[in-house]
């Protein structure tokens, strides 16, 4: 499917998923409209994990194969990983003001949140030092498998330490109405759609990005 249908269907998927927060889902009694934020920063943190399981898979691929596509593969998801990872920690803080009436506490989810996104944060500013080329794609790609030691912390920290995250009663289904997890799963669709769409434009540049390079050294 083409870039551009692709971000078409994004726009079309991300207002469908704005009725459905604001007009299908009801209102949760306890937080009232404050709680709409779950359906945005759910999507936000799910695929800010599966950015990053990206760069994982495309970083071992690289160590295995030295090709140049699986580098650019993982340079764009771990973009867009750090900047879903970011907007879902701010959309968290708007929420837990809410929830426990503190911008920020130092809960399990929120603390390994915290260090994957300055984690990921620091493999982007090493992916644009200046580094030799295959040099820096080799140095980024073990800290793409090593950082990703994170991850499954962050998916696991609420259940390992206890934590007092709303998600981790809104996993067991816990005040959560059969409509409210239709507001979810369809906004978790749409944020996919979006995914996509940037993770393809990110990598076509990328990788338009690479041709320049070889046709400026070749000359």
């Amino acid at each position: 499917m083409p870039i551009r249908i692709l971000a078409i269907v994004s726009v079309v998927a991300l207002a469908v998923g704005q009725w459905f927060i604001w007009s299908y889902a009801p209102l949760e009694e306890t937080m009232g409209a404050v709680q709409k934020i779950f359906y945005i920063h759910m999507p936000l943190a799910w695929w800010a994990l599966i950015s990053f399981f990206v760069v994982f898979c495309a970083s071992i691929r690289h160590l295995m194969k030295r090709d140049a596509a699986s580098d650019i593969l993982a340079g764009a998801a771990a973009e867009i990983g750090v900047l879903m990872s970011g907007l879902a920690l701010i959309s968290g803080s708007i929420w837990g003001r809410a929830a426990w009436n503190v911008w920020w506490t130092w809960d399990p989810r929120l603390t390994t949140t915290l260090i994957m996104w300055f984690v990921y944060a620091g493999y982007l500013v090493l992916r644009g030092s200046g580094m030799g080329g295959e040099r820096r794609a080799m140095v980024s790609a073990v800290l793409g498998v090593v950082a990703f030691l994170d991850v499954p912390l962050v998916f696991y920290s609420a259940r390992i330490w206890r934590s007092v995250h709303p998600a981790v009663l809104a996993s067991k289904g816990g005040g959560m109405e059969p409509e409210m997890w239709h507001a979810v799963l369809v906004n978790l669709a749409a944020f996919g759609a979006l995914w996509l769409t940037l993770l393809l434009a990110r990598y076509a540049n990328g990788r338009a990005e690479e041709r320049a390079r070889a046709l400026m050294l070749s000359r």
